[in-house]
């Protein structure tokens, strides 16, 4: 059987600009590559009829991050709490929970401040502009 090594983790956005914005100037992940693809290869490999799309791949210490704007969007999400079935979030550690959060700026969505749970890991969760989840964590 082939060997499978991780490639990057990816996240549909409808607004790439402001997503990458976010990713690059609020959370400091350096951008990798910056693409855009379409064509009858690509629509059929998505399963999207006439799909095109646009990408920016992030670098996070070793995992990459794309975040993608198809066109056409598709409309409706699945329900973005943890604890949904096919619920996602990044993870992404920090020397002092504390210091970053109280670097965020103000108007950057939290669930909560840093707590510290029973394995001994701090960690808080927040969402990007299109209210997609990312957990800190400090270990």
């Amino acid at each position: 059987m082939t060997e499978l090594s991780a490639h990057h983790v990816g996240i549909t956005v409808t607004d790439l600009e402001e997503t990458l914005a976010f990713y690059r100037d609020v959370l400091d992940l350096s951008l990798a590559d910056r693409f855009s693809v379409g064509g009858e290869a690509f629509s059929d490999a998505v399963g999207v009829e006439g799909a095109s799309a646009d990408f920016a791949h992030l670098e996070a210490d070793g995992v990459r991050i794309e975040l993608v704007e198809y066109d056409p969007e598709a409309r409706g999400s699945p329900a973005a709490g943890l604890n949904q079935p096919g619920a996602k979030h990044v993870g992404l550690s920090v020397d002092d929970l504390e210091a970053f959060a109280d670097d965020l700026p103000e108007d950057v969505p939290t669930i909560s401040g840093p707590r510290t749970t029973e394995s001994g890991t701090t960690i808080m969760f927040l969402r990007d502009p299109e209210g997609n989840l990312i957990e800190l964590l400090e270990a």
